[in-house]
């Protein structure tokens, strides 16, 4: 009696405070997507303060070398274009995943990666480089800033890597659903995240150090 009490119909007029009936929760996604979104603007905010670091430190050189003096324009050259490539492979990917192509998604995100462990192969080599002539992170301040600025962007890329792998082996065990699907956009929005600060470091840090 008290269960058909409970569920029965209020009285015409009454105030209903809660809704008796039940409905299917289905989840769209849609609050990972805008949780993701606040993550990269909080990243970028971190990356405007680093910018805003090496603008005012950048030439300090403190009777030290300078941008003119360490940076190999060539090499970076080429790193930025192994980054820029890596977010052309990854677009691919991302169009076969539409698809459901499996296979070609997987092969792709593989192309990514490697793309993406030769930035770092670069950036690794061009830090040892620089060691090695004495412009460590302690000579001054620009050369502290740099390398903070720098190895905070290549310090993403590295976790980019390993997510990139980690989604890879998920897709394939599981496959191309609906959960792996949304793990690979906000991949790609991060890894395209990752070009344009560097598209940034290259012109403020890089470029403009060395022709000014």
């Amino acid at each position: 009696m008290a269960n058909a009490h409970a569920h029965s119909p209020a009285p015409a007029g009454a105030v209903t405070f809660y809704n008796t009936e039940e409905h299917e929760h289905v989840h769209s996604g849609a609050g990972t997507m805008l949780g993701f979104w606040i993550y990269l603007m909080s990243d970028c905010l971190i990356f405007a303060v680093l910018f805003a670091t090496y603008g005012v430190l950048g030439r300090n050189y403190a009777a030290g070398p300078g941008p003119a003096h360490l940076f190999d324009l060539s090499l970076v050259a080429l790193n930025t274009s192994m980054l820029l490539f890596s977010s052309i492979t990854y677009g691919f990917a991302m169009l076969l995943m539409e698809r459901n192509r499996k296979a070609a998604t997987l092969f792709w995100l593989g192309v990514t990666g490697l793309f993406g462990l030769a930035f770092l192969g670069i950036e690794l080599y061009e830090f040892s480089h620089l060691i090695h002539e004495g412009a460590v992170p302690q000579r001054s301040a620009f050369l502290s800033s740099f390398f903070t600025l720098v190895g905070t962007h290549g310090l993403h890329v590295t976790f980019g890597i390993i997510w990139l792998v980690v989604l890879m082996v998920q897709v394939a065990q599981r496959g191309l659903v609906a959960e792996n699907k949304r793990r690979l956009m906000c991949l790609s929005l991060f890894w395209h995240f990752l070009d344009v600060i560097w598209i940034g470091v290259f012109s403020f840090v890089y470029l403009i150090g060395v022709l000014q």
